[in-house]
């Protein structure tokens, strides 16, 4: 079994998340006992995937297990709601070419703590500047961006985007495409790019950053219906007919 990197549960589509369930149904039937959902856990690398996991078949009661992943779920999105709120501010600071400190201080503002100092944000993003006009620095380190990212991370990569828009132009952007990793960043960027009106890519960040939280919070709700099925030894057939509740 090989650890599942790329395993997303704000990126996968519901069918392959229900899919997922319904493949450790059949492995529970097939290789009964703890050892297989051990397996599964260590391998697993998918936050609320794991943490269900771990929940669901310990010896905690139902009501207990459901208030927990409701809890985990809330953590999560708050996570992903933070993280989608400052893509937003990143991208339209690209697009209007706002001052990278004005923006620096509207992203770190979404979240309730400090991840990062002003100035240690802006050393590291011209530490960046400086690597990619290197010609032996690895440019799929440092231009690689994923919403997986440590919040602190995150911060720094998107201060130097900003900072890389106002100083070379947007166009200069461009050669960071291939190495983003989440989909409505790189959509956002591209709008960017291809000169979009400021008003519309703020209308249509706004549009799905909401829909993307919306789908993310309905799948973990899938999940926790699917796992707890699976605890509770329904057939792989009713536990099915929990993941078509959840799809179109």
């Amino acid at each position: 079994m090989k650890e599942q990197k790329d395993f997303d549960i704000l990126e996968m589509p519901a069918e392959g998340l229900a899919a997922y369930w319904l493949s450790i149904k059949k492995l529970t039937d097939v290789k009964r006992g703890k050892k297989v959902l051990e397996e599964e856990i260590k391998y697993t690398k998918e936050p609320f995937i794991k943490y269900l996991l771990e929940t669901a078949f310990s010896e905690l009661d139902e009501a207990t297990i459901r208030r927990l992943a409701q809890a985990k779920s809330d953590t999560i999105s708050d996570e992903y709601s933070r993280k989608l709120s400052s893509m937003c501010i990143a991208l339209l600071a690209m697009s209007s070419q706002e001052n990278p400190r004005i923006t620096f201080v509207r992203m770190a503002a979404q979240y309730p703590t400090s991840l990062i100092s002003e100035k240690k944000a802006f050393m590291l993003a011209h530490g960046l500047i400086d690597g990619i006009n290197e010609k032996d620095s690895d440019q799929s380190v440092l231009l690689e961006f994923d919403h997986k990212l440590q919040g602190d991370r995150l911060l720094v990569k998107m201060l130097f985007h900003v900072i890389l828009s106002r100083k070379e132009g947007k166009q200069q952007l461009e050669q960071l495409i291939p190495h983003i990793k989440t989909p409505f960043y790189a959509n956002g960027m591209t709008q960017v790019i291809d000169g979009f009106e400021h008003r519309v890519i703020k209308l249509n960040l706004t549009a799905q950053s909401k829909e993307i939280l919306k789908y993310s919070n309905r799948k973990m709700q899938m999940a926790t219906e699917m796992c707890i099925a699976i605890r509770n030894k329904f057939n792989y057939d009713d536990i099915f007919r929990i993941a078509k509740a959840y799809m179109s």
